[in-house]
Formats: C-alpha cells, structure tokens, sequence
C-alpha cells in the first residue's frame, strides 16, 4: 500500500478579504520537491446544520432568496453551529428561527463537507420529527416560505431544476437511501 505524504506548508498569507470571506494563499511544498501555491477560504472554526423535518409524509423546506443566484431557492433549513451546541441543539435552534418549529426527536443522517480542496465546512444533515410550535429570532431579512413536498415526490424534486443546491441534493439522495432501508 502506497501512503502518501502530505505536503509541508511553508507559509500562509491573505490573498483577499471581506466582511464574510477570508481567502488565503498556502504556500505548499510537496514530497518531490515541487513548490505551489494554493488558495482557499480560511478554515472555519464553526461546524453547520441541515435540517431535513419529516412531518407525516411531507418533508417541511424553505423557500428564500439566494443572492449567489439572484432567484427564490427551495431548501432546506439550515446555518451555522453556535459555540458549545450539539448538531441536534443546533438544529432545533434553526428550525425555531426558520419555521417556528421545535422538534422533540433528531438522527443524524451524514456529515459532509462540500469543497474540500478550497474550504473545511463540515455539515450535519439530521432528519427532524415530533414537532411543537416555538418560535425564535432569526437573521433572516424576510419569512421564509414554508413548502411541504411529499416524501414520495423525492424522485420529482431531485429532478426539479428549481432544486439545484448540492449540499440539498446530497441531504435529499441521503434521505431517500435512509427511507429505502427502513421498507
């Protein structure tokens, strides 16, 4: 078995940054001596959540405005881990603020990171149920729309080019494997 090893950093600088991003140049020397430099987004020191609330047999998602793409985007709820929270506190905190529910019973479905040559951003996809009506403050600058689409339209909506996030892609595909395994 042949290991690889990893390359010597030789140096990290800021190549840009703004009031969100921070993207850095890592000087990087490889095993054969080759030298590189290359860029990625600081490391974050916080883990986020993907809330996938299964109510009977509809899945609650979110619809809300996505600048990257200028358009409303169907979703699911999610956001950042606050310091010293459980994926599962965590993910009750953000289905408060994002659809005025709490949840009574979490599972975690998968961890993904979703580019990890240019950033380390791992994300917990949960599945929610049991709900009760709470609701939070959040940083949303508008309600989201909240859209129940029914587990057995999965197929439909994973092929919904209104449906085009990855990480929702990767947490729908997920919830449709899970599903399978439990007939």
């Amino acid at each position: 078995m042949n290991l690889l090893q990893k390359p010597e950093i030789l140096g990290i600088s800021v190549a840009a940054k703004s009031r969100i991003f921070e993207i850095q140049a890592v000087e990087l020397k490889f095993s054969n001596g080759e030298l590189r430099t290359y860029e990625r987004f600081k490391p974050s020191s916080r883990c986020a959540v993907m809330v996938l609330p299964i109510d009977g047999e509809d899945l609650l998602m979110v619809r809300e405005y996505a600048v990257g793409t200028e358009r409303y985007e169907l979703g699911f709820t999610k956001g950042l881990m606050e310091a010293g929270e459980t994926p599962e506190q965590s993910a009750n905190r953000e289905m408060q603020e994002e659809i005025g529910l709490g949840a009574k019973q979490f599972m975690l479905l998968r961890t993904v990171n979703s580019s990890p040559s240019f950033m380390n951003n791992p994300m917990h996809i949960l599945i929610a149920q049991d709900f009760y009506p709470s609701k939070l403050p959040g940083d949303e600058p508008e309600p989201l729309q909240l859209v129940r689409v029914p587990l057995a339209n999965i197929n439909e909506l994973i092929e919904d080019p209104g449906f085009s996030e990855a990480r929702n892609l990767v947490a729908l595909y997920t919830l449709r494997d899970y599903l399978r395994k439990l007939k």
